[in-house]
C-alpha cells in the first residue's frame, strides 16, 4: 500500500494524527487517510465536498493560531490531493 506524509483528504501531516491514520474495514490501518477523515473503510464525511474541506482546514488551523492568510495559503493544496483530483 502507498503511503503519503500528508493526509490525501485533509492535508494534516499523518505524524500529527493521533491514530497514525485511518483504518481500513478489515481494521488494518489505512496509511492514505488520517484518522479523522477516514474510518473503518469509509470516509467520515461522505458527502463533504471539496470547498467545505477547505473551510474546515482553514478554520481548524485559525483555530490553532494560524493567521488567516497562511490558513487560506495551506488550504491551496487540497485539490491536489488523492480524494479530490477527479
Amino acid at each position: 500500500m502507498e503511503t503519503f506524509r500528508n493526509c490525501q483528504s485533509c492535508g494534516m501531516p499523518m505524524k500529527k494524527d493521533p491514530q497514525k491514520g485511518g483504518t481500513n474495514s478489515d481494521g488494518t490501518k489505512n496509511l492514505i487517510y488520517c484518522s479523522y477523515c477516514y474510518y473503518n473503510g469509509v470516509f467520515t464525511q461522505p458527502n463533504m465536498t471539496l470547498d467545505e474541506m477547505k473551510t474546515l482546514v482553514k478554520g481548524k488551523l485559525i483555530e490553532m493560531g494560524f493567521p488567516g492568510f497562511i490558513a487560506g495559503w495551506f488550504t491551496k493544496g487540497i485539490p491536489k490531493l488523492k480524494r479530490w483530483k477527479n
